[in-house]
């Protein structure tokens, strides 16, 4: 498994999330709430576990 630390404006964050679940060799297990960062109030924080989908295939001859 894997977590992972975003961090970017909302736009951002939500396009790698939606790239991120799309993906065909990852799943993702959890997506935390944007966290606004201190001192600015266009850049947010976001935390993600992944883990790599079986994606191995049989092949028959």
């Amino acid at each position: 498994m894997l977590k992972i630390r975003m961090m970017g404006t909302k736009s951002d964050i939500e396009w790698f999330q939606k790239l991120m679940k799309n993906h065909l060799q990852i799943r993702v297990l959890e997506i935390s709430d944007l966290y606004a960062n201190k001192g600015t109030d266009k850049n947010y924080r976001c935390y993600m576990e992944i883990i790599k989908k079986n994606t191995r295939k049989t092949t028959e001859q």
